[in-house]
């Protein structure tokens, strides 16, 4: 039996994604204890915003709405996305095992919470939202619809807006001069940006 290259490259991508997904949601019982907790109305927006995001970006919604692909990749250009993907998404897990037990997927201060400043999180402070940002935008631009690269867009804006309550919030618990100088040196989202507190 022959796969044609659409078919592979849509399961490649289904495949990489719901991997990263599964193993995302089974490590999660590896952290420490959760000492605080934020809840505000500006979390049920970015996780509402996040949400739609991802119901836009998924393939499924663009083949329901009829949407065409703007424009075609190419094999090559698939195979170039299909990486870029996949090295976002190693991206997160780098910065996730390097954070260790610290790891929270709401925004929490955990037991025996501090700066975390070496690894991936020495060139951007939040590493994890870079590097799904990063692979969603490349999967979208290979997907090529209205729909996924909305999404994508979406998703980008819940993780931007997340990072900005993490940012109030760390700062609060681990102090100005501890997260406020981290935050002078290491820029929010996109490393090596010249303005640090974007």
């Amino acid at each position: 039996m022959i796969i044609r290259p659409r078919a592979f490259f849509a399961i490649a991508w289904a495949v990489i994604w719901l991997a990263w997904l599964v193993s995302w949601i089974v490590a999660a019982f590896w952290a420490n204890r959760t000492e605080k907790r934020v809840i505000t109305w500006e979390t049920w927006l970015y996780r509402l915003i996040i949400l739609a995001g991802a119901v836009l970006a998924a393939p499924l919604t663009a083949r329901r709405l009829h949407l065409q692909q703007l424009w075609h990749v190419g094999f090559a250009g698939a195979w170039v996305l299909l990486l870029l993907t996949l090295a976002g998404l190693l991206l997160t897990w780098w910065a996730r095992l390097h954070l260790g037990r610290l790891w929270s997927g709401s925004i929490t201060r955990k037991e025996d919470h501090r700066v975390i400043d070496t690894g991936p999180y020495a060139f951007v402070r939040h590493p994890i939202y870079t590097g799904i940002i990063f692979a969603l935008f490349a999967s979208s631009l290979a997907q090529a619809t209205i729909s996924c690269l909305a999404g994508a867009a979406l998703i980008a804006l819940g993780l931007w807006l997340k990072a900005r309550i993490e940012e109030r919030f760390l700062t609060e618990e681990l102090g100005a001069d501890a997260y406020g100088a981290y935050r002078r040196r290491v820029p929010m989202l996109v490393p090596f940006a010249a303005g640090r507190h974007e």
